[in-house]
């Protein structure tokens, strides 16, 4: 009787096999890849995970409606929210948190220049460092080439934001309120930078997803390009 190569009869080996010879055709069509073409194809990834990103944070409940990132209450204010709760104030916090939702959607709308500037400034050195990191290194590029510059850009945003949804309206009455209980420390978190924080947060939170998909999932390749740079999985 023929007997079974030994990748056919162990699964996980053969599993193995089917993963390395994934990973070795990867890398040759990458390898085939001018280096013109490898930028091109990150700042294509880049230019498309930050499309995406922006566009579905800067839409009414794009911060909001989405778990990942809808911003909380301000954490040291947390036994603040759980004792204006129990005194039957949950639907003026709950305003309250929907207010700075609302300001972070807006200002979200601001990324897309300063993504821009940062892809383009992208070299091959930075390239190479993308390509073979994990799955979010153009991500964790982004992080470190823009960072500074949306928390000053996005702060006198959300400020006005914050003035625009009237955030202080939902706001005061629950710190008086909250203050008034004896015994308790007074509570007066700088909302304007927390809220700016959270909001660039939840941004690169959505980008680390969508390079994500980009990197391993063929539906997501929506060029030749990508294809090219990541090969359709």
């Amino acid at each position: 009787m023929q007997t079974l190569p030994l990748a056919i009869k162990n699964p996980h080996l053969m599993k193995f096999v089917y993963l390395s010879i994934c990973l070795i055709l990867t890398f040759s069509m990458q390898a085939q890849l001018t280096n013109d073409e490898t930028i091109d194809g990150l700042k294509e990834t880049l230019t498309l995970a930050c499309n995406i990103s922006v566009k579905s944070a800067s839409k009414k409940d794009g911060f909001n409606g989405n778990q990942m990132i809808r911003i909380p209450f301000p954490p040291e204010a947390q036994k603040m929210e759980s004792s204006l709760r129990q005194m039957g104030m949950g639907n003026k916090v709950d305003e309250f948190i929907v207010s700075m939702n609302r300001a972070a959607e807006h200002a979200s709308k601001e990324a897309a220049v300063i993504f821009i500037d940062a892809i383009k400034e992208m070299d091959i050195q930075d390239g190479k460092a993308i390509l073979t990191g994990g799955n979010s290194a153009a991500t964790n590029y982004m992080v470190d080439h823009t960072a500074v510059k949306l928390y000053m850009k996005f702060k006198p945003i959300v400020s006005a934001s914050l003035k625009t949804v009237e955030v202080n309206k939902y706001w005061d009455p629950l710190a008086s309120a909250y203050n008034k209980i004896p015994l308790v420390e007074d509570v007066n978190p700088d909302l304007e930078d927390y809220a700016t924080q959270k909001s660039i947060e939840g941004l690169f939170k959505l980008m680390a997803r969508e390079e994500k998909n980009i990197r391993t999932l063929g539906s997501a390749q929506v060029t030749e390009s990508l294809k090219k740079l990541f090969g359709t999985k």
